[in-house]
């Protein structure tokens, strides 16, 4: 199946595949490094003691579509 075949899929049918797609990759085959593990310690930790900014999605693609006018 080539890329450009997804379109004669339904909304639902593309959903079913990308869950197969998921639960087709094995958590053991996913490595996480110790360099990556202590960036997203540091970043959860600047969530948790309020030091950061979150944006929901909707401020996120109004912020991306503001950008590209």
């Amino acid at each position: 199946m080539k890329i450009k075949d997804i379109s004669k899929f339904s909304t639902a049918e593309k959903i079913v595949l990308a869950e197969q797609l998921w639960d087709s990759i094995s958590k053991k085959d996913i490595t996480i490094t110790e360099e990556i593990k202590k960036e997203l310690d540091y970043r959860l930790n600047l969530v948790e003691e309020g030091k950061t900014e979150i944006y929901s999605w909707e401020e996120i693609k109004a912020n991306l579509e503001k950008s590209r006018k």
